[in-house]
């Protein structure tokens, strides 16, 4: 009972002993082991009250050490009768409860000086416990920032704060009509005041109707969410804002991680101060994909409804925010009716939030009925809008914001050139074994009307009239008679049409058989091969190569005999340009698409136009060239091209009859045709004087039948141009394209005129 009382004594007061050393002769009993683990733990203890009555004596006032004095002797009582095995139980018992507040008794001791009855409070768990928070939630605050830190260490903010975004190329055809390529779209950026405000009702009702209250993160968004998702089981409703779709749309990986969790968070505070309501909703609505290639409310009311954004209407409207969320499954062009159902519970909101009224939604219901999206009338061109682009956003980079780029498309001919190419395969193709064909059309001064790339563009994107290199055949014949020329030969000099062989190689004439001495110009219209080997040969095969370089033709050519016939591939698009220099008289007319462009916030436009210039004068010998291309089409291989006025061109055929040719001219335009296969599979003995010759007189006709196509003209169709961007750029290396100006040697700098 003794025994028990002294351990009980064991309190507040007590401070610990010094290190003591169990007497060696106490019996050992079963729980030694526990014994040995106590004293090792009191040994510490001891230890570590030591260090601190040092310091009580050092650093405090007296009465605070009588304090820590008192307590050590009570804790040296403590453990002397923890010595003896009768009392270990009840020692180890008390000390268990107790010994947790021998440190924290000892500091209120000193911290009291004058107080020495305050370690009778039993406050010392409660201080570790505040210590103890205080301390995690330090570590918790530094591991969060060094998290933050870590998350936002590769945030584009430069590119945030710009408050600009990159170039939005926008195409025009060459009468200023929007070209909407099919594939990726995204029209002109608009202004706050250009979007309705039914269309920004029916965005906020659908999206964030709490977007001018919270401040990025709208977090009785998120309870609402997680409450819905919660009794559907599933997820069908989120909780992201406006300003946090427009961080993923243009900021940050799409990704689903805390990574880019913690980024969205933090830079939706920021922009939200940064840029504010209305430019945030300016740019998401500029911005948002919504179906069919179209990004930007812009966009898709252009390849919708085709309509101006300022035109729609509240029911159109409405669509267009309904299909936000699945702009694949709800594509007004494919899922109208889905589109109209989801545009109904838009309407729905709208009147909950009283955006609109009662009868305006029943007025748009009705309209629903009779709203039928369709594409856009200009919706063609799109071999042609893939060809351009990439110079198009090559010259748009020193600029911002929507660049126009005016083309030199006219829509009439492009829809000619589409329409006869598909009929002519769908008429003639199955049998003639043809499976693809291209066209390209151009003015004198090479620039391009009309391009063809393919039989369809949704099922093949491939531009055969740019990109596939072809064997030419005859149709190079051009370059061996225009080397003649320039060594002073005429059209009416003989050439032998006779057997040829050259290091075992012999040409054979289509068909068989040699027409012996012949004129050059025969020899031209009837497409002898022999004949035409015979007179490269005389000129010099270097001589052949360095006139089709002069008309224009970059491509890699063979130094061998076979090169008079067309042996080293083409493509279309650089052929019809080197008909196009003998058309014009000057060489290399070099094939371009761009007009003009104007960047937002410009006062004028800048014209483009070729990438070089043709430099090289080629009248003198322009007479006898179009002669001979004209007796081509009047009596030789070309006569299927014969159109009843003025017309010169080539026929051209390869080896085995795996690809075909017509290139030639008219007054105003330029044509060249291509029919054959990917697979360069043998067609079944078509010739360039058939199928490719009928497609070039079907196109010519029909766009000849209006009138004389004109030439692009960027200052009649209401552009301004300051400059000649491409020349500038030659004549000066201090030209700076986002204002058109040079600095010459003295003064300031100076307008580019050229």
């Amino acid at each position: 009972m003794a025994q028990s009382d002294a351990a009980s004594r064991i309190g507040p007061e007590s401070r610990g002993p010094e290190e003591a050393e169990p007497s060696r002769d106490q019996p050992r009993r079963s729980e030694g082991a526990v014994f040995v683990k106590t004293r090792r733990a009191l040994a510490g203890l001891g230890r570590a009250l030591t260090r601190l009555g040092r310091a009580l004596r050092e650093e405090v006032p007296v009465a605070a050490r009588r304090a820590g004095e008192k307590s050590r002797a009570a804790a040296t009582v403590a453990i002397e009768r923890l010595r003896r095995p009768s009392s270990f139980k009840a020692g180890s018992a008390a000390l268990a409860g107790r010994a947790a507040n021998l440190w924290s008794r000892a500091r209120r001791g000193a911290a009291t000086e004058q107080r020495p009855a305050m370690p009778k409070v039993p406050i010392g768990k409660r201080a570790i416990l505040v210590q103890s928070v205080a301390a995690a939630a330090l570590v918790s605050l530094l591991f969060m920032v060094a998290v933050v830190a870590w998350a936002l260490r590769d945030v584009p903010w430069d590119e945030i704060a710009e408050g600009s975004l990159k170039p939005v190329v926008v195409l025009e055809t060459a009468d200023g009509k929007p070209l909407v390529s099919q594939g990726p779209f995204q029209g002109s950026y608009a202004a706050r005041a250009d979007f309705p405000p039914h269309l920004i009702e029916a965005v906020l009702a659908r999206e964030d109707r709490r977007f001018y209250e919270h401040g990025g993160i709208d977090l009785r968004g998120i309870a609402r969410a997680v409450y819905t998702n919660l009794g559907a089981g599933e997820v069908v409703q989120g909780g992201s804002t406006i300003t946090q779709q427009l961080i993923k749309i243009l900021y940050l990986e799409r990704d689903r991680t805390w990574k880019r969790k913690i980024q969205e968070a933090v830079i939706a505070f920021w922009l939200e101060h940064k840029l504010g309501k209305d430019e945030i909703l300016t740019r998401y609505l500029n911005n948002i994909y919504l179906g069919a290639g179209a990004t930007g409310v812009p966009a898709a009311a252009r390849i919708y409804f085709d309509k101006e954004v300022r035109e729609l209407s509240i029911g159109e409207s409405a669509m267009l925010a309904a299909i936000i969320r699945a702009p694949s499954q709800l594509n007004p062009l494919t899922n109208p009716e889905g589109a109209r159902q989801q545009a109904g519970l838009v309407l729905d909101a709208m009147v909950k939030g009283n955006r609109i009224t009662a009868e305006e939604a029943k007025v748009a219901r009705a309209d629903f009925g009779k709203l039928q999206p369709t594409s856009p009338a200009v919706r063609s061109g799109s071999w042609f809008a893939d060809w351009i682009m990439q110079d198009a956003r090559e010259l748009a980079g020193p600029y911002r914001g929507t660049i126009k780029v005016r083309t030199t498309m006219a829509p009439r001919l492009q829809a000619i050139a589409e329409k006869v190419v598909a009929e002519a395969l769908n008429r003639e193709g199955a049998k003639a074994g043809v499976s693809q064909a291209a066209l390209v059309a151009m003015t004198p001064e090479g620039a391009v009307v009309a391009m063809v790339g393919g039989r369809d563009y949704t099922k093949s994107t491939f531009n055969r009239a740019f990109s596939a290199m072809r064997q030419p055949g005859s149709a190079f014949k051009l370059f061996v008679y225009y080397a003649a020329l320039k060594r002073g030969l005429t059209p009416f000099d003989p050439v032998e049409d006779a057997p040829i062989e050259i290091n075992g190689w012999s040409p054979e004439n289509f068909g068989g058989g040699y027409s012996g001495p012949v004129s050059i110009a025969e020899a031209f219209a009837r497409s002898l091969n022999a004949a035409t080997v015979a007179l490269a040969m005389e000129v010099g095969i270097d001589e052949v190569i360095a006139a089709a370089r002069e008309l224009g033709i970059d491509a890699k050519l063979a130094d061998t005999p076979s090169l008079a016939l067309g042996s080293s591939e083409v493509n279309l698009l650089d052929l019809t340009g080197a008909y196009a220099s003998v058309r014009a008289g000057r060489a290399p007319v070099e094939p371009w698409g761009i007009e003009s462009l104007h960047a937002e916030g410009q006062p004028q436009a800048f014209r483009v136009g070729p990438s070089r210039e043709a430099t090289t004068d080629i009248s003198q010998y322009r007479p006898d060239l179009v002669s001979l291309l004209r007796l081509v089409v009047e009596r030789g291989t070309g006569r299927e091209a014969d159109i009843g006025t003025l017309a010169a061109g080539k026929t051209g055929t390869s080896q085995n009859h795996r690809d075909a040719w017509f290139v030639g001219f008219t007054e105003p335009l330029i044509v060249g045709v291509w029919v054959g296969n990917d697979d360069e599979t043998p067609m079944k003995d078509v010739t360039g004087g058939k199928l490719p010759a009928r497609i070039w007189k079907n196109f010519m006709t029909a766009a000849l039948a209006e009138g004389t196509p004109q030439e692009p003209d960027a200052q009649a169709a209401g552009a301004a141009p300051a400059c000649n961007f491409r020349a500038c750029a030659r004549a000066y290396r201090s030209f700076r394209p986002d204002d058109c100006t040079f600095q010459p040697y003295y003064g300031p700098r100076r307008l580019c005129e050229k």
